[in-house]
């Protein structure tokens, strides 16, 4: 027995493989990119690099992988696994639904349980999968799906970061990750028990969890990254230390920590406590993250339920101004980057079709609503301050 983890990417090999090797269980990556199957079967090991406590550091042994495209003996690997954990980017879920539903099929025949872990940093990536599944699993195996199989979500904590030229010289699949080893699963759509893996931490009253982490840590990195990028910034370190920065990072951390604690009844306290560990991650030296890499997609990141745009929204229904937010909403319309196909599109919008387009058909907002009037506002305020120049 043992794990399937689809995907072998950042995550997939820094984090889930990670702690799954630490944990003695054996689990293989089933990837759709072939040049990575391949290097994953040649080398049959990876380095995991813990920025700033190098003692950490980890070689990862008896590495294999399979190719999504194997259909048949990747559903074979699921319907052998006691767990399937996805990372593979919440974008790219529907075309895992397949091979799944093909192991699913083959584990009916087989008896167990099974439990399907979503990594992903995505809205409600479960119910993509559930939905998909159900919708497609043969009439035979829609009992067995029904009552043993768990579709659940886990929220990731760790970072990924890209290696070096020199690190990825001496190992092309070595991954840097942040020195985090919690990894909260939903307990409540589990069945039966998940493997005994290290850092584990079942959660029971999810929901708030993840809507803490997502409105916490996602609408921070968004507001660093698109008001660093404004003001010249390349790692995300850096812009977080700058004080005009932190000033409206502070009033974010406030803002969406007022709602939170509102919606879920977390004491407004430990709410604000937790957006510390937010902040430092953010200023955290040793996590060389870039900008460019956070920023990429804004399309995606402007959209009505994600970070900047869904946390504002938030904000405002609990009864709170989302100052502070709209102030990053604004720099995030303002992002560009030539190398980024969706920054591009994003700039024509802005430069052809104007600022009521880009909060129409990107954001979902009304233009002359109060967002979409204090959003207005606010790239007048950063047009003042001289960080957006047109």
């Amino acid at each position: 027995m043992g794990c399937v983890i689809l995907g072998a990417g950042k995550i997939a090999r820094g984090f889930v493989g990670h702690l799954l090797y630490l944990s003695e269980i054996p689990f293989v990556f089933v990837e759709r990119s072939e040049p990575l199957v391949k290097l994953v079967n040649e080398r049959g090991s990876y380095t995991v690099n813990i920025l700033g406590n190098p003692d950490k550091n980890c070689e990862v042994k008896g590495a294999r992988a399979i190719g999504l495209a194997e259909t048949e003996k990747a559903a074979d690997a699921i319907a052998d696994a006691d767990a399937v954990f996805t990372a593979v980017g919440g974008k790219n879920l529907a075309s895992l639904i397949p091979v799944l539903v093909r192991g699913i099929e083959k584990k009916s025949k087989k008896g167990g349980n099974l439990n399907i872990v979503t990594c992903e940093n995505w809205k409600l990536p479960a119910s993509i999968l559930k939905d998909g599944i159900e919708a497609s699993v043969s009439d035979d195996a829609e009992e067995y799906l029904t009552e043993h199989v768990g579709i659940t979500e886990a929220v990731i904590m760790r970072s990924a970061i890209e290696p070096d030229a020199e690190q990825l010289k001496g190992d092309p699949l070595t991954v840097n990750v942040q020195d985090f080893w919690e990894f909260p699963v939903d307990a409540s759509r589990i069945i039966g028990e998940l493997p005994a893996i290290q850092g584990l931490k079942l959660v029971s009253e999810f929901t708030g969890f993840l809507e803490r982490k997502f409105y916490t840590y996602n609408a921070a990195n968004g507001t660093t990254s698109y008001i660093g990028a404004l003001l010249g910034y390349e790692k995300i370190a850096d812009a977080a230390h700058d004080e005009r920065i932190i000033k409206i990072l502070d009033g974010v951390y406030e803002e969406t920590a007022k709602a939170l604690s509102k919606k879920h009844h977390f004491p407004l306290k430990e709410q604000l406590a937790f957006t510390l560990t937010s902040k430092n991650k953010l200023q955290d030296d040793t996590i060389v993250d870039f900008i460019e890499r956070n920023a990429r997609d804004p399309l995606r990141k402007l959209g009505k339920d994600d970070r900047l745009v869904g946390s504002a929204r938030l904000v405002l229904e609990y009864g709170f101004e989302p100052q502070n937010l709209c102030i990053a909403i604004a720099a995030a319309i303002y992002y560009e980057n030539e190398q980024d196909e969706f920054a591009r599109e994003l700039t024509r919008m802005r430069k052809e079709e104007g600022i009521d387009a880009i909060l129409k058909k990107v954001c979902g907002l009304k233009t002359e609503g109060h967002l979409g009037m204090l959003i207005k506002s606010k790239i007048e305020l950063l047009k003042k301050w001289g960080w957006i120049h047109e």
